[in-house]
């Protein structure tokens, strides 16, 4: 027989219970986030998105090329709220990798008896937490497989769709393709970051920092692992927020979430660089996109100043670039236009 998924702690805290938490566990986020920078040179900004994309639960493409601290920044990211070996999935894809490297071979005892079911156990269905590296050298078949698992949170076993436990998903890639059958899977990253090597312009830094680096892992040492946060708060703070953006005023209307939270200058700045972008910088932007962008401002908002929106939370903006082109492009350019 199949062995059963292994029971996960429910997450279903109330409302009232993460109000009261609310505060502490943005407190312990914050510091988690300006900790974790202490073991990089210059990574601060990716790892604000990190936390950010973390308790949003969307996924975060990192770019760049090979040693810019990509992976790296992922297990210690892992590392420090404690994600378990059983909660976590990694793999590098390529062109030949097949469905069973992700979601698991097929159960030849199920098979037997008529039934098209895969052993998921230690495979990306199973993890709350994942790390995908080169993402888009997959092939059709994954492809498929990665759209349904990232944008609807299921796969199929037997031909049924069953819920999948990730809540977490990081990707790299080294470039990002121009294939217009990868368009889908790149929508599905609202947020696109590039890491950039530092050694122009942090010369000593990057060396220093690379040695002690060399030591801990020679060591097996992991000064980063301080318990500051752990996937819990990230999670229960991806929920309280949810639970926010269902509160209705006395009206009853759709919009109490954005009145309360996005003042009106706010959201017409916002409105006024989205149709800029597509307009005159023909960037694509879906409204499925959109609607999640406003979600990842929201959080944005909340973990840097406890709620309401402000015209420095649209940096956001700047990471929606589908090429490294539009990703140089709105990283000069946003700003600039949000006179920063």
């Amino acid at each position: 027989m199949t062995s059963q998924r292994r029971e996960l702690p429910k997450e279903d805290w109330s409302f009232d219970q993460l109000r009261e938490e609310a505060e502490d566990i943005r407190k312990r986020l914050n510091r988690f986030r300006t900790s974790l920078s202490r073991f990089f040179v210059k990574k601060q900004e990716l790892i604000d998105l990190m936390v950010v994309a973390a308790v949003a639960q969307e996924p975060l493409l990192l770019v760049g090329p090979p040693g810019t601290a990509k992976s790296d920044l992922v297990l210690k990211f892992r590392d420090a709220i404690g994600v378990s070996e059983e909660d976590y999935f990694e793999y590098m894809l390529t062109r030949f990798s097949e469905p069973s490297e992700i979601i698991g071979p097929i159960d030849i005892n199920e098979l037997r008896d008529g039934r098209y079911v895969r052993r998921e156990e230690g495979k990306l269905p199973s993890a709350r937490m994942a790390f995908l590296d080169e993402i888009f050298k997959s092939n059709s078949a994954i492809l498929n497989i990665l759209l349904t698992i990232i944008n609807e949170r299921k796969f199929y076993q037997d031909g049924k769709p069953e819920p999948v436990n990730l809540r977490i998903l990081f990707a790299a890639t080294n470039e990002v393709p121009e294939q217009g059958e990868l368009g889908a899977l790149k929508d599905r990253f609202v947020l696109k970051a590039i890491s950039r090597s530092v050694q122009d312009d942090h010369f000593t830094e990057l060396i220093d920092a690379g040695i002690r680096s060399e030591v801990f892992k020679n060591l097996n040492q992991k000064p980063w692992k301080e318990g500051l946060a752990t996937l819990d708060d990230l999670l229960k703070a991806g929920r309280y927020l949810t639970c926010q953006f269902g509160q209705q005023d006395a009206s009853g209307e759709a919009g109490a979430d954005r009145r309360q939270f996005f003042p009106d200058e706010v959201f017409r700045e916002f409105e006024r660089l989205v149709k800029t972008l597509v307009r005159e910088d023909r960037i694509f932007i879906s409204d499925r996109k959109l609607v999640k962008l406003y979600k990842l401002l929201r959080v944005r908002s909340w973990l840097f100043s406890g709620g309401t929106i402000s015209l420095d939370d649209l940096r956001l903006l700047s990471y929606l670039g589908e090429t490294h082109q539009e990703m140089d492009l709105l990283a000069e350019k946003i700003p600039n236009l949000l006179g920063f």
